[in-house]
């Protein structure tokens, strides 16, 4: 949408369109006329970044409207298959869900229907006796429903994958492949980290682009082990987020998340969150296990470079020795 950013005191159809998807995802804004971006649009908009593990700035953004838009699909209003661009919706997400519950890889849980989610939808199919064509549509999801409801099912063959191949790693960063990533203004930081894991013996790729997508293509172009993003935010907090989704989260995410929260959190003057599963462009279309630290305003971050880098760089050290929790 071209008027995006949407914030409090915007007016016109593109306001009512946001609303009206809200409705949609359960968040009516009830208490202002549509068309007009209230405090009450600014609170389900709140509402519906906090439940899809967005940043709750209550504006509209870019992120928050491709989430809104996908929030609009559920399973059974479209046929799914591979195109290019990916389709992307809750449905999609749905779907991986439900394939990965009973045995078939298809892939972290991202909403976007790629070919690991063809691969595996086209081996269920074959294996329901339905003709194997990589398109769901009401067969697939009859066959899906007459095995139950796979949300129930806690086990998803994608995440146990994800963590047999950590575990099966040698435990140290020795040519680990490791994308250092950052949209602007820490471009020293990411040399100083860089620096560090080249002497640990990694290989290492420092990117430099303001747009996450594009980012995400190199760092899966490059069949990085790692990626590690930074950026700078308004707040004073650091927080580190790693991917998460409803029924889905990234094993090796979360425990460099983990790894990283302490580690920086003993540097003094620094104030860090709990690492939090987020829903971000970054960390949804990696690849691999994947962390985005935001670490709070450029003139802090000057200041401490070299802690922090030293910092990044112990809790990946620790990492390579534990990538999952035991």
């Amino acid at each position: 949408m071209d008027v995006l950013p949407l914030r409090p005191g915007a007016t016109g159809d593109a306001v009512r369109d946001l609303q009206a998807r809200l409705t949609a995802a359960g968040l009516d804004p009830l208490v202002e006329p549509r068309g007009t971006f209230g405090a009450g649009t600014e609170q389900a908009v709140r509402s519906f970044q906090s439940q899809r593990g967005l940043p709750e700035s209550g504006i509209c953004d870019q992120p928050t409207w491709m989430a809104l838009v996908e929030a609009g699909y559920q399973l059974g209003d479209r046929l799914l298959y591979l195109r290019r661009p990916m389709m992307r919706g809750d449905d999609v997400a749905a779907l991986q869900r439900a394939l990965g519950s009973l045995g078939f890889d298809a892939g972290r849980v991202d909403g976007i229907f790629g070919v690991d989610t063809e691969r595996a939808l086209r081996d269920f199919q074959h294996n329901a006796g339905l003709a194997a064509d990589g398109i769901g549509g009401p067969q697939v999801i009859q066959g899906l429903t007459r095995l139950g409801n796979p949300d129930s099912r806690l086990t998803n063959v994608a995440g146990v994958r994800e963590r047999e191949h950590l575990r099966s790693q040698p435990r140290r960063l020795t040519d680990r492949r490791i994308v250092v990533g950052e949209a602007g203004g820490l471009d020293v930081i990411a040399t100083a980290l860089d620096r560090l894991l080249h002497d640990a013996g990694a290989v290492v790729a420092v990117l430099h682009h303001p747009h996450p997508s594009v980012q995400a293509v190199e760092a899966n172009a490059f069949a990085a082990d790692l990626y590690v993003g930074l950026a700078l935010g308004d707040d004073p907090r650091c927080e580190v987020a790693y991917y998460a989704t409803s029924g889905w989260e990234s094993a090796g995410g979360r425990q460099l998340a983990t790894l990283l929260v302490r580690q920086l959190d003993a540097i003094p003057h620094l104030t860090v969150d709990d690492a939090r599963g987020r829903w971000l462009p970054i960390l949804r279309e990696t690849r691999m296990p994947s962390v985005l630290i935001t670490l709070g305003p450029a003139e802090r971050v000057v200041d401490e470079t070299a802690s922090l880098a030293a910092a990044m760089h112990r809790a990946l050290q620790d990492w390579a020795q534990e990538p999952v929790r035991p």
